[in-house]
This record gives structure tokens, C-alpha cells and sequence, in this order.
């Protein structure tokens, strides 16, 4: 999927099954807007880890998705995106509720494109800061 722009738009309108990796965790699209998006999750069981908290690389993965869609809301029809850095920070660990993930942009250049995520339950408790880094590439030709 290289048409950002026709995929945010199919996404907003509630589009089912057209992210199964959003569809598979149960992720809700909030709201997108340049340079900005929103998601929520419901903590399920099977995202426990053995200790009974929230395994961390699925928080992670919600971030890194939330990132990747508020860089979406900026890019031309004819770009790829791909995570080559990121960075998070457990703030505190989740047992239960709904998590919400807002994405921005910090700084998009040519190639290189930086977003940072808070994530926080829902009593608006902090859990999760990421910091990431997207490479930019022309998609003309390729098979996502």
C-alpha cells in the first residue's frame, strides 16, 4: 500500500479489514490530521505476559502504528515508509482498561521522517513515550 492518501481516507470512513494488523488488535482509528493521529486499543487477556501485566511489544507495536499513520497524513501518493529506528520507554505497566496512543511529528525531511508517540491508559496515566525514525523511499513499481 503505497496510496496513503486513498488508504486514510478508506480508513476514516471505517473501511473493515483493510489493516488486518489494526484489525487483529482491536486498534480504533481515532482521528488523523496532518501530522497527527490517534488510536485506542482495549487491553485484552491474551496480551498478558506471565507476570499478569501487558506484554511490551505489543504497546510498542500500537505506538510504531501510530507513528507510521500521522507520517501517512503528509506523504504523496507515490511514497513508501519504513521503521529504521525506534526507541521506547516504559513508564509504568498495564493489568487492564483501554490504551490510547497519540502520534505526532517531530521533524520530516526529504528521506528521513522523526515521530514520537505518548501512550496512556485510559484514567490518562502515562505508560509508553516512543521516539522513532521512518525512512522515506519512492514506491513507484514496488508490491506492497
Amino acid at each position: 500500500m503505497s496510496d496513503y492518501p486513498a488508504y486514510l481516507r478508506r480508513l476514516q470512513a471505517g473501511e473493515e479489514n483493510l489493516n488486518p494488523f489494526l484489525t487483529y488488535f482491536g486498534i480504533v482509528t481515532e482521528e488523523l490530521r496532518e501530522g497527527y493521529a490517534r488510536f485506542r486499543m482495549p487491553v485484552r487477556p491474551e496480551y498478558m505476559q506471565g507476570a499478569g501485566f501487558m506484554q511490551g511489544g505489543v504497546i510498542v507495536a500500537m505506538a510504531d502504528e501510530a507513528i507510521a499513520h500521522a507520517i501517512m497524513t503528509l506523504l504523496k501518493p507515490d511514497t513508501g515508509i519504513t521503521t529504521i529506528e525506534l526507541k521506547s520507554n516504559f513508564l509504568a505497566p498495564v493489568r487492564e482498561g483501554e490504551l490510547i496512543a497519540e502520534a505526532r511529528i517531530f521533524k520530516k525531511g526529504r528521506t528521513l521522517i522523526i515521530g514520537d508517540c505518548l501512550v496512556t491508559n485510559g484514567e490518562n496515566r502515562e505508560v509508553l513515550r516512543c521516539s522513532a525514525t521512518f525512512l522515506a523511499y519512492p514506491s513507484k513499481g514496488d508490491s506492497e
